[in-house]
């Protein structure tokens, strides 16, 4: 018999030295600044994956009993926040608010990574759709099935111009072999009220199965008017031929957002955490406009009447999977995506006319996606080889438009016929990418090496129709973007695992990109652009004991022509940016995972991240040195940890737990940043199991900040600055105060 590590007890002094680092750092930060608690709980029982066995690279899935459990409408990307190296962050309870949602890994930003759904490329999910839309979006969170983190690599054939970093890939929770209904009602905070139905069809005659769903969802702001709302329909169907399947899905999202107001630290201590926009007080806003201040107000930019956000999408596809031989299989899937959308913000810098010194400023958009993936698996011998292809062609405007406004009115809808255009641009990319890898297995399975490469060229050309942004043609290529890894068992419950890789960063079209700058600057500094490139190594060990299991793994990335688009004004006047090469980025950080069930109806999860993110280069703006190197990257904290306590007996269940969240800058030369907090959820709830026709009934409440702590959320919503000293920068949002759902679900 192969000897196996006693890692209990050496598991437990190391979480425990963890979990003090982590309350002495909060501890030391409360004693300075008011710090904060608040959280995400997401189930009562530990069914996340933590292992990723026989992976190459850091792995972990979430899987649909999380999921489930979830406070309905939580968006996927807020549930992977327990997962080692992930930081996300939002100023509302569901995590589903677009202009505050930041997600990163291992110090890379949410447009640094690779998103996909079933496959279907989710583009880098930017607030300012340009080539894809956010997983919220995308599909309710009712019908994920499950979702796959990798933190450094992703898979190599993976349908992303963006991951430098890692991938998140979802996937739809298939249709069910058994008709029935699937309902869930939630009630709770802020008038809170979410409906979710979903019909399946069952498998008919052995050879079709379908469902398809509708939510509504409708819930006021946790502070100042208006409301965020969202109606989705989803739908997917699997047709069976052989060992073939032909699978088809068609998704629908209309969501409505009214927006918080970006504060400043100075605010924060000024107005306090509870300030908003003006709304529905339409005078004050006027009389602010016109410099009449009243109360704490200082500035035309503390506060403006409203701001808001419009999408619509449709997203649909078919897939294609054959398999030739019992060896030998090829996946193809054809997509479309339409969407439109409206920035909307009440601006008091341009006037209506001489007797409304206020209009509603917009940014428009419209993506038009067609694309193809395909991917060829053939095992031979004592390998797996695969090889595939990626092809996508995107068509997306642009607009900046202003619209007259003469009171309170609600303008939540699509507006039209504008008084003021500053400017509308085109952007047509075409993506074009191919990979080949091999997986080879030796030692009677016990050694897996894998080794491939992929290359890709994104070509975005850039029309200036109104305007003085700029125009151009901008190609992204490289053919030869290596990736390689193994996985050894040391025994049947121990292994190691290695993995190493290059991608690039294509470079990005609209409102944030290099052409939101005037032409000029574009001119002079397109010469010197070069698309963002990375190199990540993954090293790591995962177990698997009887009542513990759990990963360690260090990284190292080196990120390169680092481009950085750094606001020149209040982002509410839309100045065009200064986009700028900062050069390298050194990362390095180690991440811990353990799960350790006590009994059958207790189990303990926690989770640890140490990254240290530096960017290693100086850069020049306008001239004028930027002496960055050797400061920690913006947004990146340096600690991470999350532990959770979850019970299940069958009838009862409760979770409890919390995550703590370093410090983090939003300034480059790291004189602005906020301090590090706790947040902590609370859920529990009761299976009523059957009553009468209805099947599977649970009760469930969520406790979202359940401490009530006041806090900084998400940073850089209006762009990252080189220097606050003054602490006036408005690019943060506060944190959600205490929120209280109660949910019911159940069958028919």
């Amino acid at each position: 018999m192969q000897q196996r590590f006693p890692l209990k007890p050496l598991c437990l002094v190391v979480l425990q030295a963890l979990a003090c680092h982590a309350y002495a750092a909060a501890d030391a930060v409360d004693a300075a600044a008011d710090s904060s608690v608040a959280g995400s709980i997401v189930g009562p029982v530990q069914t996340v994956e933590i292992t990723g066995r026989g992976q190459s690279r850091q792995v972990q899935n979430i899987n649909k009993a999380d999921l489930a459990e979830a406070l309905p409408g939580t968006s996927p990307l807020k549930v992977l926040e327990k997962l080692p190296g992930v930081n996300f962050q939002s100023a509302d309870p569901f995590g589903a608010y677009e202009w505050s949602a930041r997600f990163s890994v291992r110090g890379f930003n949410q447009n640094q990574l690779g998103f996909t759904l079933d496959g279907v490329p989710l583009g880098d999910m930017s607030y300012g759709n340009n080539n894809g839309l956010h997983i919220s979006r995308a599909i309710s969170s009712e019908n994920v099935g499950n979702v796959t983190v990798s933190q450094g690599a992703g898979a190599v054939g993976t349908a992303s111009t963006s991951n430098l970093g890692g991938t998140v890939q979802f996937f739809t929770l298939a249709p069910s072999e058994q008709r029935g209904l699937t309902f869930a009602q939630t009630f709770g905070s802020d008038s809170t009220s979410r409906t979710f139905a979903r019909v399946d069809t069952g498998l008919i005659n052995n050879v079709v199965k379908a469902y398809i769903s509708g939510t509504r969802q409708r819930t006021d702001k946790t502070k100042g008017g208006g409301g965020q709302d969202q109606d989705q329909l989803n739908s997917q169907f699997v047709f069976n031929f052989g060992e073939n399947s032909l699978t088809g899905f068609l998704n629908y999202s209309d969501r409505r957002e009214v927006d918080y107001q970006d504060v400043s630290l100075e605010m924060v201590r000024r107005l306090g955490y509870g300030w908003d926009n003006y709304q529905p007080d339409w005078q004050r806003a006027v009389d602010a406009a016109r410099n009449k201040f009243s109360g704490a107000v200082n500035s035309l930019d503390d506060a403006y009447y409203s701001a808001g956000g419009l999408r619509k999408d449709t997203i649909g596809g078919l897939t294609l999977n054959l398999n030739f031989t019992n060896n030998l299989a090829l996946k193809t899937t054809i997509y479309h995506h339409d969407n439109d959308g409206q920035g909307h913000w009440y601006t008091p810098y341009v006037a209506t006319d001489a007797a409304n010194p206020i209009s509603l400023r917009t940014t428009e958009y419209s993506i038009g996606r067609d694309g193809v993936t395909s991917d060829l698996t053939w095992e031979v011998g004592n390998h797996t080889i695969t090889a595939g292809l990626w092809g996508e062609r995107s068509n997306h405007n642009a607009t900046r438009n202003y619209y007259k406004v003469t009171g309170p009115a609600d303008t939540m809808f699509f507006l039209a016929n504008p008084f003021r255009t500053d400017f509308k641009q085109n952007f047509v990319t075409t993506t074009s990418q191919y990979y080949v890898a091999d997986t080879l297995s030796a030692m009677d399975g016990k050694l897996k090496i894998n080794a491939g490469f992929k290359a890709m060229d994104v070509d975005i050309k850039a029309t200036n129709i109104i305007g003085t942004r700029a125009a151009g043609d901008l190609d992204a290529e490289k053919k030869f973007l290596p990736q390689a890894g193994f996985n050894y068992a040391l025994s049947s419950d121990d292994e190691v695992f290695g993995s190493a890789s290059k991608n690039m960063r294509a470079f990005q079209p609209g409102v944030n990109g290099p052409f939101s700058q005037t032409q000029a600057a574009y001119n002079a500094g397109v010469g010197k652009l070069k698309p963002e490139t990375s190199v990540n190594l993954d090293f790591g060990y995962r177990f698997k004991r009887a009542d513990i299991q759990g990963s360690v793994a260090v990284y190292n990335a080196r990120f390169d022509d680092r481009l950085l688009s750094v606001a020149t004004c209040a982002g509410i006047v839309g100045c065009p940016s200064t986009f700028v090469n900062v050069g390298k980025i050194d990362t390095k950080g180690l991440e811990a995972i353990a799960v350790w069930k006590f009994n059958r109806e207790i189990s303990w999860f926690n989770s640890y991240t140490f990254n240290d993110s530096k960017y290693k280069s100086d850069y020049t703006d306008n001239n004028k040195l930027v002496a960055v190197s050797g400061k920690q990257v913006v947004d990146a904290p340096r600690s991470l940890f999350n532990t959770e306590v979850s019970y299940e007996s069958g009838t009862w269940f409760a979770r409890a737990g919390g995550k703590y969240t370093g410090k983090r800058y939003y300034t480059y030369l790291n004189d602005g940043g906020v301090p590090s907090f706790w947040l902590a959820n609370l859920s529990a709830g009761y299976k009523l199991k059957s009553l009468g026709m209805l099947k599977d009934l649970s009760l469930q409440v969520n406790v979202t900040n359940l401490f009530d702590k006041q806090y900084i959320s998400s940073i850089g919503t209006n762009g990252f600055q080189a220097s606050d000293v003054g602490g006036t920068a408005q690019t943060l949002l506060t944190g959600a105060p205490r929120q209280v759902f109660f949910t019911l679900n159940g069958k028919l």
